[in-house]
């Protein structure tokens, strides 16, 4: 039987949207091992150049179809989040399991990961604030490659996983027919610049002459 997680908790210092603690995902006979995180987030995590937020911890490693406990701890006075996205639709609404916290408070919150090896994205859906440092990378098993620009695991400039594959096909295929382009354009340059002198002979050279017309007597 397929389960739908649309639970919604509700309280006086934030919320938890898709807690689940024993609705199995598919392919999982039975919770692997529990896992209890405490996550701290705010100005003073913010560890890098650039960043304004950050959590305590930006990664956190877990076995396939384990069950995980987290408590967010919201050390600024603004609301954060604690957000995993990209779990499985048919169990987890709108395929994310969310944990918000207004300043100064701290939530508890539990969701079970599939079985498949993969790293999921970690961030806040605050305005700007995942791009001010607060995002992070679930590995589960193996996983399936670091996430981009997540502090103190991977540099800014790796892309992430979940960007559909077919963008880089045709980002390639435009640069390649860019180089194309300008390939061509240098070697017709001769031609075009030889064109364009034999039509300015053309036009500049004087009108033929004309025979005098002779008239007769009848």
């Amino acid at each position: 039987m397929s389960w739908l997680l649309l639970a919604m908790i509700m309280t006086e210092a934030g919320m938890v949207m898709n807690a689940n603690t024993d609705a199995l995902p598919r392919g999982c006979a039975a919770i692997t091992r529990d896992y209890q995180f405490r996550i701290e987030g705010g100005r003073e995590f913010a560890s890098q150049p650039g960043m304004v937020y950050g959590w305590n911890r930006h990664e956190l490693r877990v076995e396939p179809c384990s069950r995980v406990t987290v408590t967010f701890a919201n050390r600024d006075e603004v609301r954060h989040q604690w957000m995993v996205h990209g779990l499985p639709r048919y169990l987890y609404a709108g395929g994310m399991f969310h944990i918000e916290v207004n300043g100064g408070e701290s939530i508890t919150g539990t969701f079970i990961v599939p079985p498949e090896h993969r790293t999921y994205l970690l961030h806040c859906d605050m305005a700007h604030h995942t791009e001010m440092g607060m995002k992070g990378q679930l590995v589960v098993g193996r996983g399936s490659g670091n996430l981009w620009s997540v502090a103190g695991v991977s540099d800014a400039f790796e892309r992430d996983d979940y960007l559909p594959q077919s963008i880089w096909v045709w980002l390639s295929f435009a640069a390649a027919l860019g180089l194309l382009l300008a390939t061509w354009r240098r070697g017709a340059r001769p031609l075009f610049r030889y064109l364009r002198e034999r039509r300015a002979r053309f036009l500049n050279r004087p009108p033929p002459s004309s025979p005098p017309m002779r008239f007769t007597e009848e």
